[in-house]
């Protein structure tokens, strides 16, 4: 069925109710749709109805457990989508022609980039301060469900996604370190093999963690296989732990500021570590950039590195 709406139509639905039923579809739901504008589920609901009453149609129709766009409703989604993108754009025009870029900025971060994203937000925003930054930090598997159902402008995360068509670029170093309590044998040792380490009572983080997925796979390239003591679902988790003496495990070095400079924690002198990678910032190729989003990635590829260099590093007890 071909949907038409009518112009007496068109003046009875609102932009606000078109982007509630844009977030309910991209989302997946009524709460999580809440969630991201700041509403309550029943008000969210109510909006909905409204616009399905408005239009003469059901948008939404119940498949098994799960709610499902109708014909007319997947119509509907995309003229929403077209409408409020349209007004992004028109907004974005007239922030430029008055050389201003403002607007919010919506990052997510896994919870590792947690440590240096907000001074890098700082300091963009001390460059536009008409910028209004949203800052999510949440696990890895989190981060790529907002990034399928595109909730954030740019997501910073440690392991490009795979099977996603993403656009990466890389900004800056992530160097991995093996940290383990400065009371630990280990940090008495020179020039530790990954055999001798695999040994040690491993902590580590959450399966699929982008930390994890790189330490496994250079264990694999040596034969070797961790088995883990415990499984933490925090970096900060693993410090308190790693500082109890409760096991190594591998962390970045971005994590480990403060404790490095209180000598609260040592990094290990390990065959084949630091582990040198890389942050990202990611988003769908199909996902246009607004002005802001473009701005801050260019801010990010052009200054982040060298602020990241300056931050203080601390002093560790570390081997050479």
């Amino acid at each position: 069925m071909a949907y038409s709406p009518s112009e007496n139509l068109i003046r009875h639905i609102s932009l606000r109710q078109l982007q509630i039923f844009e977030a309910v579809v991209r989302l997946g739901g009524y709460t999580r749709a809440a969630e991201a504008l700041h509403l309550t589920q029943p008000t969210v609901s109510m909006q909905v109805k409204k616009l399905s009453e408005t239009i003469g149609y059901p948008l939404f129709e119940k498949v098994g457990r799960h709610l499902q766009t109708t014909a007319v409703g997947d119509e509907v989604y995309a003229s929403a989508q077209s409408v409020l993108g349209s007004m992004v754009s028109l907004s974005e025009s007239a922030a430029a022609l008055e050389g201003v870029i403002k607007g919010p900025l919506r990052v997510a971060v896994i919870t590792t980039a947690k440590y240096f994203m907000p001074h890098l937000l700082g300091a963009f925003i001390t460059q536009h301060p008409e910028v209004k930054p949203i800052l999510k930090v949440t696990n890895r598997s989190r981060v790529l469900e907002r990034l399928k159902s595109r909730e954030d402008d740019l997501l910073i995360m440690g392991q490009v996604p795979l099977g996603l068509d993403v656009e990466a670029c890389p900004f800056a170093e992530n160097k991995l370190v093996v940290v383990a309590s400065t009371r630990h044998p280990l940090t008495q040792c020179p020039s530790i093999s990954l055999q001798q380490l695999s040994e040690e009572r491993f902590l580590v983080r959450e399966a699929g963690s982008g930390t994890r997925l790189a330490v496994d796979r250079l264990f694999a390239e040596q034969g070797l296989k961790i088995q883990p003591y415990m499984e933490l679902g925090s970096s900060e988790a693993i410090k308190q732990a790693v500082m109890a003496g409760l096991g190594v495990s591998v962390l970045s070095r971005h994590n480990l500021r403060l404790e490095l400079a209180g000598n609260n924690i040592a990094v290990l002198d390990v065959i084949g570590f630091p582990l040198i990678r890389s942050w990202y910032a990611v988003h769908l190729k199909s996902k246009k950039l607004s002005l802001v989003s473009r701005s801050f990635l260019d801010f990010l590829l052009q200054q982040s590195k060298n602020m990241l260099q300056h931050l203080p590093e601390g002093i560790g007890v570390q081997h050479k």
